[in-house]
């Protein structure tokens, strides 16, 4: 199996630190979201693992060795970091001809890859002539095209429909469940959490996480319940609650919000007062929520209103 392993990674662009000492690495088996702010070096990064820029210090392999050195690198590792790579005037299974050819694949892999991508009725048009959604199909097609071991894709769901981005998500788990290492960056909280495993969180180009994503959410997380009963029993309920020390709120939507608990205690003491519970609802936060908290003031780019938010919630 092989693993993505970044140590003490910098790179310098004169006077400004794009990387900044990264240490990580990405391992087979499971789907690694990428994630920082604009300017946080998630690109940079990538682009070293690939040996497409130079590290000003540190090292950046693919199986214990970089890039450059790797035998048949297509088959090795697949990369999308640009849909719009592909030359216009060719068509989709021209272009992934030309990269399977120079590679010693041949064109059956070529028809394989295209069907997986759902471009095999188009796959004698012109690039010049796709959707952005479909440019990406190509992308990841290229990337998969010589069965590798390592899968890179930078924002793989971007100008997808939805049944596009459904597609994508399957692929991600299906090639983690095989056994193969997959890195994906992305923008797209509510898609990471439904894909990614683990999660490297950068800012300003230094590592902030490198941990499971439940292990993520539920740092960021106090524990809450939502909870509603009839009408009728709200009284008991609001005693019962009282006098486990639990602290609730009642709102105007017939919820109760019970702070540090979980379902089942509330669903226990409902139980145990003969109190029948209509919802249940254990609350956590939210990949968004946990990601915009803990790279508040990280960004390269915040707008004014973020600003006020960010000092107002500190």
């Amino acid at each position: 199996m092989t693993s993505i392993d970044v140590n003490e990674l910098i790179k310098d662009y004169g006077a400004t630190r794009a990387v900044d000492r990264l240490t990580f690495s990405v391992r087979p088996g499971r789907v690694t979201g990428f994630l920082g702010p604009n300017g946080a070096g998630k690109s940079t990064t990538m682009r070293l693992v690939l040996g497409l820029d130079r590290p000003t210090g540190g090292t950046a392999t693919i199986g214990g060795r970089v890039y450059a050195a790797l035998n048949d690198p297509l088959r090795r590792v697949g990369v999308l970091l640009d849909a719009q790579a592909a030359h216009g005037s060719r068509t989709a299974r021209d272009h992934l001809l030309t990269l399977a050819t120079s590679n010693g694949l041949g064109r059956a892999r070529v028809e394989e890859v295209l069907e997986e991508a759902g471009l095999g009725r188009v796959g004698g048009r012109r690039v010049k002539t796709f959707s952005l959604g479909m440019r990406q199909r190509l992308g990841i097609a290229a990337a998969l095209l010589g069965d590798p071991e390592v899968i890179m894709l930078d924002e793989p769901s971007n100008g997808l429909d939805p049944e596009g981005i459904i597609w994508v998500r399957e692929l991600m788990k299906r090639l983690a469940r095989e056994g193969r290492t997959v890195l994906v960056s992305s923008h797209l909280m509510n898609e990471t959490s439904s894909f990614a495993d683990h999660l490297i969180v950068l800012g300003q180009g230094r590592l902030l996480i490198d941990m499971p994503m439940q292990e993520f959410l539920d740092s960021r997380s106090r524990p809450r319940v939502r909870v509603r009963v009839a009408k009728t029993d709200t009284p008991r309920f609001s005693e019962a609650l009282t006098r486990k020390g639990l602290r609730a709120e009642h709102g105007q939507d017939g919820f109760w919000t019970v702070e540090a608990a979980r379902a089942a205690e509330i669903g226990t003491l409902a139980a145990a007062e003969g109190i029948p519970v209509l919802q249940l609802i254990d609350e956590q936060t939210t990949l968004e929520q946990a990601y915009l908290d803990l790279t508040a003031g990280a960004a390269e780019f915040e707008s004014a209103a973020d600003t006020r938010t960010t000092r107002q919630e500190a």
